[in-house]
């Protein structure tokens, strides 16, 4: 059965619809998310999970979230009751603490007694799709991330990641009613190996908040000066994400006589390394901002953001620039280029691509390029995104 993209894009990654897995529900559902490698600091996995949440209770459902950190605790936030747990850290990750006490989670979720639950964490907690089966919960994995390519990232040969990456997508298949990607980048590695229940459901952008009306010649003067070109990363400082090529992509541009500035938004392991690689340059790291609209103000304010990461799957820092206006260039062996269409360029991974694709940008006429940025974020909203799940599990959004 051939599924249609939101965006209206043809699709073949959806074989059989939610309801004949889950049924379709005829009442409120109690939705248990589980994720893995959420911090207070982290960005688009939290940004996300909070306006799924919020989605799922403006359409009457109950979500309860479930995530590791420091100490138990359990709150309630107008995305729904967010449950921790103590867990240990995960070493060199900037923070990352994981679920890790099988039968403690175990017993929560029983409690809990959900009638969905639904996974963000494809390597610690693919257990738990068992015990959603053997509790009869139909039960949907949202993929975050390629594995394929995490395993490139860490330094993997290419063919052992794959052969790899293939037997960890089976057995996540294999455990779970629904597989759920945010793009069809991301859903390619589980189309190889013949996985049939997968649903394409691309993720959404605050277009109030993400606005090109955040722009502040206050903030820009904080990090350019007049005449000069302000770039922004916006991303974990971590492996993955290669936050490097931005810093090499400036230092590449200034010595082709381009003004470039860098602002690097964002924390992680890289830090400091990154800090020595950018020394002599006009680089300058704010760390993590909290405010969502300081951010938006970041963003709007910029020329070009840059997010050269080769892994990413959806990229939502990315969207937010383009919903501020700012046009993006992405790493072209990402998923990225499906997600900015029209509103940046895909360039090599390289830091001489990645100025190349800038000055392109810079050359068309500023109203132009902005336009476009914007155009193709409001393609994207959260409305659809929780539409899109609530559909893979079973459910009716409009209630």
């Amino acid at each position: 059965m051939t599924g249609t993209h939101p965006h209206g894009t043809s699709t073949s990654w959806t074989t059989t619809t939610a309801t004949q897995v889950a049924g379709t529900s005829g009442g409120p559902l109690r939705i248990v998310r589980l994720a893995s490698f959420v911090t207070g600091t982290s960005g688009g996995l939290r940004t996300a999970l909070q306006h799924l949440g919020e989605g799922y209770r403006t359409a009457g459902h109950e979500p309860v979230l479930v995530v590791p950190g420091r100490r138990d605790d359990d709150q309630r936030h107008p995305w729904g009751r967010v449950i921790t747990l103590a867990g240990p850290p995960l070493p060199h990750s900037g923070g990352y603490r994981l679920l890790t006490a099988r039968r403690r989670l175990a017993r929560l979720l029983t409690t809990l007694a959900p009638d969905r639950l639904e996974v963000s964490d494809r390597s610690t907690l693919r257990w738990t799709g068992d015990w959603a089966r053997a509790n009869g919960v139909p039960s949907v994995m949202v993929s975050h991330e390629s594995l394929s390519g995490l395993l490139g990232a860490w330094g993997v040969p290419a063919t052992l990641g794959r052969r790899l990456a293939d037997r960890l997508n089976a057995d996540t298949a294999r455990r779970y009613d629904r597989i759920v990607c945010t793009t069809r980048w991301a859903a390619e590695e589980f189309a190889r190996i013949g996985v049939p229940h997968v649903d394409l459901v691309p993720l959404g952008v605050d277009l109030g908040t993400f606005q090109p009306g955040r722009a502040d010649p206050a903030v820009r003067a904080r990090y350019a000066d007049p005449g000069e070109v302000l770039l922004v990363h916006c991303a974990r400082l971590s492996v993955e994400k290669r936050p490097e090529l931005a810093v090499d992509a400036v230092a590449q541009l200034r010595r082709s006589g381009v003004p470039a500035v860098l602002v690097m938004v964002g924390d992680g392991p890289r830090r400091t390394a990154l800090r020595q690689r950018a020394a002599g340059l006009p680089v300058t790291f704010t760390g993590f901002l909290p405010d969502r609209r300081a951010l938006a103000a970041v963003l709007a304010s910029a020329d070009v953001v840059l997010a050269p990461g080769p892994v990413e799957t959806f990229g939502l820092a990315g969207l937010e620039a383009l919903a501020c206006g700012t046009p993006v260039v992405v790493n072209a062996a990402s998923a990225l280029p499906e997600v900015i269409g029209s509103g940046g360029l895909a360039a090599d991974g390289t830091p001489a691509a990645i100025a190349g694709a800038v000055r392109r940008l810079l050359s068309r006429p500023e109203a132009g390029r902005r336009a476009a940025a914007r155009d193709r974020a409001e393609q994207f909203g959260w409305p659809a995104a929780v539409a899109g799940l609530l559909r893979a599990h079973g459910a009716d959004a409009d209630r």
